[in-house]
């Protein structure tokens, strides 16, 4: 029998919840799975995070020989690690700064949190965003004001707010954002603020393209809303079991649960029926 070859596909995968378990540790059936198809089948495989260059390293890196560059910064980035640069970058336009500003002056608790395509700056930080930074061990620099913050290069805005004041803060930024902006809730406590042509699905459209993989051997599996635009965007879409059922109404492939290994679920998918 003649040996398969995934040369012409690229996977994407989401980390938390998806790639890792809800003990944030990659399942070794995933990583096994992972060797298989990119070293004895030839495919692409790579992650799609919404974490920037730093925070994504480490899921990266432990990957069996991965090469492919990665999506970061929630699509805003494609990072290719084995050149150490971005090689594709959708930043944020000027208007989103005057947002901030405005929103920051409007809501004394409110924390941001500025991802530029090589910096963290949490501008008047309080607790959220000095505790996220702890968690993931990110380098980062505190300022006082937005105006400290180099206007260049913005990926992604995370604005930390007092869960009482969330929906508050969100009518607020809506009533003063410029079209070119867009918005991703990433939990009861924050949202993202981002380039409006900005998610994942298009940073993946953007990967295959420079791969020279052909659109109709895409395929991508995440497990939340923030994974929603790139699962409506690629054409063979999964997610994991304890995915809500909006998630699961766009999906191609329904993986096990993270815990059991959804992402080698998926790739034996492809595998047998492609």
């Amino acid at each position: 029998m003649e040996k398969k070859n995934y040369s012409d596909w690229l996977v994407v995968s989401d980390i938390d919840g998806t790639l890792n378990n809800k003990a944030r540790r990659t399942p070794r059936v995933n990583t096994e799975a992972i060797d298989r198809f990119v070293h004895e089948l030839g495919g692409n495989f790579t992650l799609g995070s919404a974490r920037n260059v730093q925070s994504l390293a480490p899921h990266y890196k432990n990957l069996p020989g991965v090469k492919t560059p990665a999506i970061v910064l929630n699509g805003a980035g494609i990072y290719d690690f084995t050149k150490e640069e971005m090689i594709w970058y959708n930043p944020i336009p000027e208007s989103g700064i005057e947002v901030v500003r405005k929103t920051l002056r409007k809501f004394r608790l409110l924390e941001i949190g500025v991802f530029t395509d090589d910096m963290i700056y949490l501008v008047r930080p309080g607790v959220g965003s000095p505790v996220m930074m702890w968690l993931d061990k990110l380098t980062h620099k505190r300022v006082k004001t937005v105006d400290e913050v180099p206007k260049e290069k913005w990926g992604k805005v995370i604005f930390f707010c007092p869960p009482w004041q969330k929906k508050s803060i969100r009518s607020f930024v809506n009533s003063i954002s410029a079209e070119d902006l867009g918005y991703i809730d990433t939990s009861i406590a924050s949202f993202d603020m981002v380039n409006k042509s900005t998610h994942k699905g298009n940073a993946v459209l953007a990967l295959a393209k420079i791969l020279g993989i052909p659109e109709e051997n895409i395929g991508a599996i995440g497990d939340y809303y923030n994974d929603l635009d790139m699962l409506k965007t690629v054409r063979h879409p999964a997610c994991c079991k304890q995915a809500p059922e909006d998630i699961h109404s766009v999906c191609e492939f329904h993986a096990c649960h993270c815990n059991d290994g959804a992402v080698a679920d998926f790739l034996r998918y492809i595998e047998n029926t492609y």
